[in-house]
């Protein structure tokens, strides 16, 4: 929110009260507090009519500063609050000097200045970071109504990231940004998933504290500041550092939540009813048996809204007109080897048996005056469910738990975006604006628990469209509602990137758009993309989204990149059980992979999957590929033609192929299976070996279905001699460099191979 008029005046209306003068400082072994006077004490009556505003310092966690300002702390505190985890009793260093206090946990550090007056600045190792001084932090009215504000200092060439799953300019310089979630599809400022954290190109994240609505201007009010402002008389954020922008995220995603570990057939293809078309389970039948003569694997099938009977979503109960065997045609999709996903929102309309019953037991939200909260959007008459009452939750989950029996394995949980915050009142007393953005937050944790509860770790998975900060835990996640044009895939890209720069480590897309039906050029080009994305799923809203209903070439396309997927599973899934430990995303801006690389900062049409692999989907119909090659040496995983980087490069690619780019002294495992996700990966496997320096090294881990080490290779060369040596499997193995497999391995552990 702005309240300046220019840089040196207010809005009219508008009044701040900044700290100008430290009046005393309280430091314990784990924290410093700051009193400050907003105005300058000369005489002690200069003490009287004027606010003294509060700042305390310190740290949840090694290498991460929380800051708490406060003005009035009479007010009740009502929730929800994010859960923040911290670690008791690190170590933390607090040095006094004549110009303040210096306080230290792991390599950051929070410099308070206390004289001449106040002052605050981060630095990472000796390196400053950001800062706010005087005219900074403040407390307004705001004509009567109250915020706090703090400004941080946006520096020479940096450039901020992140914010959620943004479809606005990748980079976030410029822009005004409303933490709010919003059913908005992927065309508009709007977004599903707002997470009020940012990471800047200079090497640290801010993370504000509040699931209420935050709004941030980035450089668009103060053009040398980010500002970040919240409703009322408290603010709370935490300053992040790590030694690289991946330290940051493991950083960001100890302090709310990693992301858990989906299981490896979710990685595999998804194919879907869609949304307003007609099917029953002959047109299920249809799909399944036609992607099977085509010989395309299929590893998930999804049914969308419709497997409910209208105006009753939701009722959990299949639509007995469209399918009088529920139990037995999942059995029989099963039996195919399918995994079963079924749609899902948090709603209940009031034609569902349900509503009456929720109603009746206190399981709906409801008004100030003791009614149900109702409106007819989206569903007539339709109630939300209170995930704040236990109960509710037990009722809830007790359906998914029948739907489970059944044989459902998933669940896709959309909306959860527009929730009322005026006239509504929640069974904890939780507050309806802070609840507009958390809520779903409680409804994915009540869904992936009893998933979770019943599948294990490891082995629940949502597909969830909204989200706020620590919604990485609960994956995995869609961009929601694109349309069937190149615009609409490269704003899923910018939005996807954004989200992975906010702490999520998985992310998915509708191959070939959700709205309209795209032309057979848009859906190759898409599905390759589709494909080597961390998720892959064929979804749209009137139309099927089967290949041949496009062309037969797309037929082939889906083909040969589910295959391309499945093989190289052993590698990817290495990527996932990464975004597991260190909250590092699947799919990765490539700034995050090159941030030394100032060309890097700005790009956002391409992409790393992972550290090693460079991805330039194609955004247009004369399949003409522009991206940017990082200095090194790249290899063309489709052609093992060997491209010199620092460049730009212009390319002309069929629908078979895009820019796969390997990384210089990478060692890539590659499974022996292109039909499944989820196979043994040490069997038969094959390491890929590109551009090995002479005197260097390149490793590679290969994990088990469950995420723990089942074999690791290391690849060194010595002149021609490129030696390849395993641990932990005594199954055959093979090698191969530039893509031609050149030694077999019968068991052993190493093998030697002159080039």
């Amino acid at each position: 929110m702005k309240f300046n008029n220019g840089y040196w005046m207010l809005r009219k209306g508008v009044n701040i009260e900044q700290p100008v003068d430290v009046r005393d400082v309280d430091a314990t072994q784990d924290s410093v507090t700051v009193y400050n006077a907003t105005k300058k004490v000369r005489i002690k009556g200069d003490t009287l009519n004027a606010a003294l505003l509060k700042a305390e310092i310190s740290s949840p966690l090694p290498n991460v500063v929380r800051v708490r300002w406060s003005h009035h702390e009479g007010k009740r505190k009502r929730g929800p609050a994010f859960h923040i985890n911290s670690v008791a009793n690190h170590p933390v260093q607090i040095e006094r000097s004549e110009e303040g206090i210096a306080f230290t946990t792991g390599g950051l550090t929070a410099n308070i200045r206390t004289a001449p007056n106040w002052g605050l600045e981060f630095a990472q190792n000796g390196k400053r970071l950001t800062g706010s001084a005087t005219r900074g932090v403040g407390h307004i009215d705001d004509n009567g109504k109250q915020y706090f504000r703090e400004m941080l200092d946006l520096g020479v060439g940096e450039q901020i990231y992140g914010l959620g799953e943004r479809f606005t300019n990748f980079v976030k310089n410029g822009q005004t940004v409303e933490i709010w979630n919003e059913d908005g599809g992927t065309s508009s400022e709007q977004a599903y998933k707002n997470i009020p954290f940012y990471l800047s190109s200079n090497g640290y994240g801010v993370f504000v504290n509040h699931p209420e609505r935050v709004e941030f201007e980035v450089g668009s009010e103060v053009v040398s500041k980010v500002g970040f402002s919240v409703a009322g008389e408290a603010l709370e954020y935490f300053v992040i550092g790590g030694d690289t922008l991946k330290d940051v995220l493991d950083n960001y995603t100890k302090l709310t939540g990693k992301p858990a570990l989906p299981p490896a057939w979710s990685f595999g293809l998804w194919l879907t009813t869609s949304f307003t078309t007609d099917y029953d389970e002959n047109t299920v039948n249809s799909f399944i048996e036609g992607m099977a003569e085509r010989n395309i694997p299929l590893h998930v099938f999804h049914f969308d809204c419709f497997w409910m009977k209208e105006y009753q979503w939701c009722d959990f109960e299949w639509d007995p007109a469209m399918f009088p065997d529920p139990e037995g045609m999942l059995k029989r999709l099963k039996d195919r080897g399918l995994r079963i996903c079924v749609w899902i929102n948090s709603y209940i309309a009031q034609k569902s048996p349900l509503f009456k019953e929720g109603m009746e037991k206190g399981y709906l939200v409801k008004t100030t005056d003791g009614d149900v909260w109702q409106w007819d959007l989206w569903q007539a008459g339709m109630g939300l469910v209170d995930f704040t009452n236990p109960d509710a939750v037990a009722w809830y989950q007790g359906h998914l738990r029948r739907l489970m029996d059944m044989g459902v394995d998933c669940f896709k949980t959309d909306f959860g975006e527009r929730i009322p915050t005026e006239n509504v009142v929640y069974f904890d007393g939780s507050d309806p604006v802070k609840m507009h953005n958390y809520y779903t937050q409680l409804y994915n944790k009540a869904v992936f628990d009893v998933l979770e509860e019943r599948r294990g770790k490891g082995e629940a998975m949502l597909f969830a469209r909204s989200a706020t900060a620590g919604g990485q835990m609960f994956p995995v996640h869609w961009g929601g509602d694109c349309s069937a044009n190149y615009d609409s895939m490269a704003e899923s890209l910018r939005g996807g990137l954004s989200l992975g720069l906010s702490g999520f480590g998985f992310w998915s897309h509708d191959i070939s758009g959700f709205e309209k039906t795209a032309p057979a050029d848009i859906y190759k080009r898409w599905v390759a993309f589709g494909l080597l994305s961390s998720h892959s799923r064929l979804h749209g809203n009137e139309s099927y989204r089967v290949p041949w209903l496009f062309d037969e070439e797309s037929v082939d396309v889906l083909r040969y990149f589910t295959e391309l997927k499945s093989k190289l599973m052993p590698h990817l899934f290495s990527y996932a059980v990464e975004a597991r430990d260190k909250g590092i995303p699947m799919m990765r801006a490539m700034v995050l992979e090159f941030p030394e690389d100032p060309t890097c900062h700005y790009l956002d049409r391409q992409y790393m999957l992972g550290d090693k692999l460079l991805v330039a989907p194609i955004f247009n119909d004369q399949g003409i590929a522009k991206y940017y090659v990082p200095k090194g040496r790249w290899t063309n995983w489709m052609t093992g033609e060997v491209i010199e980087g620092g460049q730009w490069r212009e390319e002309k690619h069929g629908y078979m192929s895009l820019p796969f780019l390997v990384k210089e002294n990478s060692l890539i495992a590659v499974g022996a299976d292109d039909q499944r996700p989820d196979y043994d990966y040490t069997d038969g496997i094959t390491f890929h070996a590109f551009e090995l320096a002479d005197g260097g090294e390149a490793t590679a881990t290969v994990y088990d279905l469950k995420g723990e080490v089942a074999m690791t290779a290391r690849a060194t060369r010595s002149g021609n001699t490129v030696r390849v040596e395993t641990q932990g499997s005594s199954k055959p193995w093979s090698v191969a460099i530039g893509g031609k497999t050149v030694a077999a391995n019968a068991g052993d552990t190493s093998v030697t191979i002159t080039l």
